[in-house]
């Protein structure tokens, strides 16, 4: 089975070919092989995000962590990305040379930052809702230790949005951090939808006691997402140079790759195995 990348190879050399032995319209012809890149492009990305999937999620939604466990994994993703996306988003911003984009990303970054929006206060303080809602020690989030494969991950984060390009930055902060396995849904009705189930059968609020009212982030998030990622396609499949989509897509998939690893670390150091996971369901 032929990859998305290879057939884009394939015909780059086919049409090269073929430019070589007549002479035909090649812009018509270049309009063409783009739109089937686009095809490709997008198929390309909505696989990478499929994968964005973990085996240990289910002890932290089905509440297999223990309560005292918690802590790391909300203390990790706090340090990891959640303090610092609108830091990330801004990145993407500040290097993108398409007005349109910049506006697309400042939305994004002007709810993230203030909530001004939606939320009413910036996100990550949305956050800081749960750990104090669940009777956490707060002191903890300002000294985090990022766990080994937590650190790999933040890096390659810093290094997406600040080394590789506006066009990079902007599928890392937008398309992956905030999406999901579920963005075909986003492109494709008939796909399944990410679940939404009631607050109250929210994770925290089910197995940990967490006040619904602490759900601010959550209840900010189902406002705003929908909208956040139709704009991240937007900017994937409309402005996204040609040359640009196949470093996209090696990108996308070191994200998944290195935030498997990283949630791979959180999962031992909260003590959940496969083996834990297997006996229980």
């Amino acid at each position: 089975m032929n990859c998305p990348a290879t057939r884009w190879a394939k015909w780059k050399r086919r049409s090269s070919c073929e430019g070589q032995r007549a002479n035909f319209d090649t812009a018509r012809s270049n309009r063409y092989f783009e739109r089937v890149n686009l095809a490709d492009f997008q198929e390309a990305l909505l696989q990478q995000m499929e994968r964005k999937t973990h085996w240990a999620w289910p002890a932290f939604t089905g509440g297999l962590v223990r309560k005292d466990k918690l802590h790391i994994h909300l203390e990790q993703e706090w340090d990891v990305y959640v303090r610092d996306f609108p830091v990330m988003v801004g990145r993407a911003y500040v290097q993108c040379p398409v007005a349109e984009v910049r506006r697309e990303l400042a939305e994004n970054l002007y709810e993230e930052e203030t909530g001004g929006l939606a939320a009413g206060r910036p996100h990550p303080e949305l956050f800081m809702m749960y750990p104090k809602g669940l009777g956490m020690n707060l002191a903890r989030f300002d000294q985090v230790e990022l766990l080994p494969a937590a650190r790999a991950y933040r890096g390659f984060l810093d290094d997406a949005t600040t080394s590789r390009g506006w066009s990079v930055a902007a599928a890392i902060a937008t398309l992956f951090i905030e999406g999901t396995a579920y963005e075909r849904h986003e492109l494709d009705d008939n796909a399944p939808a990410r679940p939404q189930p009631p607050l109250e059968e929210h994770p925290l609020a089910k197995h940990y006691g967490l006040p619904v009212e602490y759900l601010a982030l959550t209840k900010a998030h189902r406002s705003v997402e929908g909208e956040h990622r139709k704009a991240a396609w937007r900017v994937m499949l409309d402005h996204v140079p040609v040359i640009e989509r196949e470093p996209v897509v090696t990108a996308l998939g070191q994200a998944v790759d290195a935030w498997r690893a990283y949630r791979d670390d959180v999962a031992e150091k909260c003590g959940v195995t496969r083996d834990t996971l297997a006996r229980t369901g």
